[in-house]
């Protein structure tokens, strides 16, 4: 099953990042997912599949494409 990710997502991760945070804002898309640290602002690109089994929840949706 393919997980809706939208542009402006903030998800939490499973794992935190060494910064202590856990929160991520989607900043790229494409095949790879590009995320960016709520607490350090550190930004990370990883493929898509990766990202859809490190997601945990939604904290908020960015607007939905027309």
């Amino acid at each position: 099953m393919v997980t809706e990710i939208r542009l402006g997502d903030v998800v939490r991760l499973k794992k935190k990042h060494p910064c202590g945070s856990d929160q991520w804002q989607v900043v790229r898309l494409g095949a790879d997912i590009g995320i960016r640290c709520q607490g350090c602002q550190h930004r990370v690109l990883l493929p898509r599949s990766v990202l859809e089994r490190r997601i945990r929840t939604f904290i908020s949706r960015g607007p939905q494409r027309g």
